[in-house]
């Protein structure tokens, strides 16, 4: 964990039909420093119906699966369910939180028998009041992704949630489009669902790079969701729009960064400023001075480092005389002058 922000490693479909692929994902993840591991619970026919026609097809123009009906999508993405316990089984080993995004009731009911530790309420889903209240039932800490949805949908899946007994619920601010552009983030909208549902908020980042990411840990994201794939050029259903291990790791130290400098708002100094504070400037002899020479700026000025009068008290020292000899170095005080 990043100091209190969940990293959430999203793999998706990035296991291109592969368990073995999966696993070294897996591997990757853990080894950048992730907190958890969230898969997907559906099938193609749990999701959406095998039908050809236009409502039951991607948009021809969509950047990444133009024109591909919905069930030739899932069929390629789904993660098959005999994966799903040897992958919660290796997250568990790895010491990282495996979960899942469930699309149905039944996928809640095959993921609790594995013990899922938490629930993710996918984008669309959001308006499955049914699913959520199910998942939500479990008692199980709940993520609701807000992409696309409007105030009053959001509204709705939280009292949704609450009714049925969710106790520890997430809100993530998420642009559902692929990959997303980062002018449509409008991360401003996390303190939003904070003040109105008083529920903790994060990012499920679509876009491309690590800035959204650590601009969110900047703003008080407590979950952070990222799609990983172990290469892009390996092509993928999500790896348009997914990072690999090494920037993942670049984004898990980052976001800690983030995280860190937000600090408290009452840290005024700090430790590691006391080397600054000493070399601070103060009132210094600038040549030698006899007893009985009159001050001016030229033989007292404002140097640094402190270990002198306040550079403020310069008016209270011209034209005052010295009352003992002082070298060139050596810092003011009220008892080297006459009063």
């Amino acid at each position: 964990m990043t100091n209190s922000i969940k990293i959430v490693a999203e793999i998706s479909g990035n296991h291109n039909g592969s368990l073995a692929r999966a696993h070294s994902i897996i591997e990757a993840c853990a080894g950048a420093g992730v907190s958890a591991i969230k898969i997907q619970t559906y099938t193609a026919d749990t999701i959406t119906l095998d039908v050809d026609s236009e409502a039951f097809r991607i948009s021809d123009d969509h950047a990444l699966w133009g024109a591909r009906t919905l069930h030739s999508l899932y069929s390629e993405a789904y993660t098959p369910w005999e994966w799903h316990e040897p992958i919660f089984r290796h997250c568990r080993e790895l010491g990282v939180i495996p979960f899942s995004t469930p699309f149905d009731e039944t996928a809640v009911e095959f993921l609790e028998k594995l013990d899922c530790p938490i629930y993710k309420i996918a984008s669309l889903e959001i308006v499955d009041i049914p699913l959520i209240r199910m998942a939500s039932g479990t008692k199980k800490p709940l993520i609701i992704s807000t992409g696309a949805a409007s105030l009053d949908e959001i509204s709705n899946a939280v009292d949704a949630a609450r009714s049925a007994g969710a106790i520890d619920l997430t809100l993530l601010v998420c642009t559902s489009s692929y990959p997303a552009n980062p002018n449509e983030a409008n991360l401003l909208r996390m303190d939003s669902l904070r003040e109105l549902f008083g529920v903790k908020v994060g990012l499920s980042d679509h876009t491309l790079g690590s800035a959204v990411s650590i601009a969110a840990a900047a703003l008080g994201a407590e979950v952070i969701e990222k799609h990983v794939t172990l290469s892009r050029s390996d092509g993928g259903v999500d790896s348009a729009f997914s990072i690999e291990p090494q920037e993942l790791e670049q984004l898990v130290s980052d976001v800690k960064d983030a995280s860190d400098a937000l600090g408290i708002a009452t840290a005024w100094r700090t430790e590691s400023e006391a080397e600054s504070i000493r070399l601070r400037p103060s009132l210094y002899f600038a040549e030698d001075v006899k007893a009985g020479e009159v001050v001016t700026g030229v033989n007292v000025r404002s140097v640094r480092p402190s270990g002198g009068l306040p550079p403020v008290d310069i008016d209270k020292i011209m034209g005052k005389r010295v009352v003992k000899d002082a070298q060139l170095g050596d810092p003011t005080s009220w008892e080297m002058f006459e009063i």
